[in-house]
């Protein structure tokens, strides 16, 4: 059983902590600076009357996964960029999807017609988890340069609402 909510001020260390041990491991993230509980205030902050964030949690009580959605400059103001974070060694469990779902409807309540995702095009689990959504491609950014100089191309994928 996995519970999905809005984020809590108490939740962001926690999502710091799952986002740094998936930028740790690296390949699928565009990421690769270490985050704080502060970032991830900030991050929800951000725009937060125009985003959607949710937060699960498995049936222990465990923070397994997060996901948002949040207008970007270089996306038109009726679409939003979509970002997906699973616990490292807990994807294919149904997170993402319940996930998704909250997510879709809270994106399509503010009034969005679609939804944006920007994967790193060598990040397979991501893409085939968009794909699975029934995100289609549309573009490739080629040679997108990372925070750390890594030079990746990028997949954008999108979702109709």
């Amino acid at each position: 059983m996995i519970i999905v909510r809005q984020p809590m001020p108490i939740d962001t260390p926690e999502m710091a902590s799952l986002l740094n041990d998936i930028i740790k491991e690296g390949g699928t993230t565009a990421r690769t600076n270490p985050v704080t509980a502060k970032d991830m205030t900030t991050e929800i902050a951000r725009k937060s009357d125009l985003s959607v964030w949710h937060v699960a949690f498995d049936a222990r009580g465990a923070l397994v996964g997060f996901q948002s959605v949040t207008p970007e400059d270089y996306l038109p103001p009726d679409a939003v960029d979509i970002s997906t974070f699973v616990r490292v060694g807990r994807t294919g469990l149904g997170i993402g999807s319940a996930l998704f779902e909250a997510t879709r409807k809270a994106a399509k309540a503010l009034g969005y017609s679609w939804i944006n995702a920007n994967i790193r095009a060598d990040n397979e689990g991501g893409l085939i988890y968009y794909q699975s959504r029934g995100f289609e491609d549309y573009d490739v950014i080629r040679g997108y340069k990372m925070e750390n100089g890594q030079i990746v191309d990028k997949r954008l994928k999108r979702f109709d609402l």
